[in-house]
């Protein structure tokens, strides 16, 4: 606390965004992905705004519900990604910034995907997929 309890500011937006420009050359150069934990880093008054501000937000967007709803977005430069999760009271859990081709949470689990072949092919099974035919 500052004077009259009044916080300092870190003034961390700056080096944040230029880890955030460092990891984008390694994915970039090698295909290094980095996850960077936003609740880890000591804010000040206004420094989360100020990184969100920069990076905006980009084309893409999702959002998932599994143990409380997480919001996935691109920044306005391809390859970050911000991803917040929250808990079923709608309070935030965490924040952090994907600096990768695709974030974890978007791809589909390989157990999933062993689930998924087993729902189709039941389906192809019991179902008949072929378009009604006039008569």
């Amino acid at each position: 606390m500052g004077l009259a309890g009044i916080p300092q500011t870190t003034e961390n937006a700056l080096p944040l965004l230029h880890e955030i420009r460092h990891a984008l050359g390694r994915l970039s150069d090698c295909g290094e992905s980095t996850v960077l934990d936003l609740r880890a880093i000591p804010f000040g008054p206004g420094d989360e705004e100020r990184v969100l501000a920069v990076l905006g937000e980009g084309e893409i967007s999702a959002r998932i519900n599994t143990l409380g709803e997480s919001r996935v977005w691109e920044s306005r430069f391809p390859g970050v990604w911000l991803v917040e999760h929250f808990n079923h009271q709608q309070e935030r859990i965490a924040l952090q910034i994907e600096v990768t081709e695709i974030p974890e949470i978007l791809k589909t689990q390989r157990g999933d995907l062993q689930e998924s072949l087993s729902r189709l092919s039941e389906s192809l099974i019991t179902e008949d997929p072929r378009p009604e035919t006039s008569k």
